[in-house]
């Protein structure tokens, strides 16, 4: 009986990991009106980086309060304060994907709410330790499966099989703008 229940329980997450990758993922740049020179390219996994040590995403600059969207079709895991993000909201996407948007002004979703591509989840802000610095989404990719070949011996170098570089991944589907 426990050999029959272990078998069905791995059939079940083998199942939702299939589902999760066979998810189209639609990306779009999730601040609406920016252009792929809202942001610098070089930032990600740059030292130093304040308390952080190495930057894990991107900051896309815009005017206070323009309306930050989600990046891709997902559901909200997580809304609310957090540390030195301040005001985040956190989507988890196809491919198993967590995309996580800080320093927001405001936020619009709710937990366990689908989210579109392109849907407005927040504003651009300057919250947590981004305050008194210009407004900026700082928007993160993160893998739930690690992809191990990106280890490497830089700062913080194992967390390279996690965070994927947002900068790439848009600019794959964007032209410069």
């Amino acid at each position: 009986m426990k050999k029959r229940i272990f078998q069905y329980i791995a059939g079940f997450t083998a199942f939702l990991i299939a589902i999760g990758y066979i998810l189209p993922e639609k990306l779009v740049i999730p601040v609406m009106g920016a252009k792929t020179r809202d942001w610098n390219h070089q930032t990600f996994w740059y030292e130093p980086w304040g308390k952080s040590g190495v930057h894990k995403g991107i900051d896309i600059f815009a005017k206070k309060n323009t309306p930050s969207l989600s990046a891709t079709d997902g559901v909200v895991i997580y809304y609310g304060k957090f540390g030195i993000g301040g005001n985040v909201i956190v989507v988890l996407g196809p491919k198993w994907k967590i995309h996580y948007y800080a320093h927001l002004a405001s936020t619009n979703v709710s937990i366990g709410k689908f989210v579109r591509a392109s849907q407005t989840i927040g504003a651009v802000g300057d919250s947590g330790n981004a305050k008194g610095k210009s407004p900026h989404l700082h928007y993160s990719v993160v893998t739930l499966l690690p992809y191990f070949w990106r280890w490497d011996k830089s700062t913080q170098g194992w967390k390279k099989m996690f965070y994927l570089n947002p900068s790439e991944r848009l600019l794959s589907i964007y032209s410069k703008g």
